[in-house]
């Protein structure tokens, strides 16, 4: 197995036990995030969603599997189920991901899964109905980086 698919492995092992300190161990200080949902966050701002998504994380198991990295990328498919916290429903998305690696560590975590699958599950009816639209990507985007931003604010590192 290359390093970095023990990396990879690692770090959603770490996931597992919703252990944020063991995830960000596999991290480059200079980290690029992005998904879906958060389009675009480096460095601190990648650790502390991480940080909160462990911390907030309800009835939460994860499943990955198909890892295969060389020594510059890496990808990997990884299942969640856990409720959503601000509507109290169940949530099984299907995400893949995709790795950049420098010094030893993940300089770039790429995450995509279907917006409008998510939104169904996560938000009901109003997912189901507007979740194809820029309009609730827009408003689900905004109110995750609130959410953030006061977690980093409560949260300071």
């Amino acid at each position: 197995m290359h390093t970095h698919e023990k990396l990879i492995e690692r770090f959603y092992q770490s996931f597992q036990k919703r252990d944020a300190a063991g995830m960000l161990d596999c991290y480059h200080p200079d980290i690029h995030f992005s998904d879906p949902v958060f389009t675009d966050l480096q460095g601190a701002q990648a650790a502390a969603m991480w940080r909160m998504l462990c911390a907030n994380a309800r009835d939460f198991s994860l499943q990955y599997s198909d890892i295969h990295a060389d020594d510059e990328s890496g990808k990997a498919h990884w299942e969640a189920r856990y409720t959503f916290s601000q509507t109290q429903r169940p949530v099984h998305n299907r995400i893949e991901a995709s790795f950049r690696f420098q010094d030893g560590k993940i300089i770039s975590h790429q995450d995509d899964f279907n917006f409008w699958l998510w939104s169904r599950m996560a938000l009901g009816p109003a997912g189901l109905l507007l979740g194809w639209t820029p309009v609730l990507k827009t408003k689900v985007r905004n109110s995750a980086h609130r959410n953030l931003q006061k977690f980093i604010h409560k949260h300071p590192v």
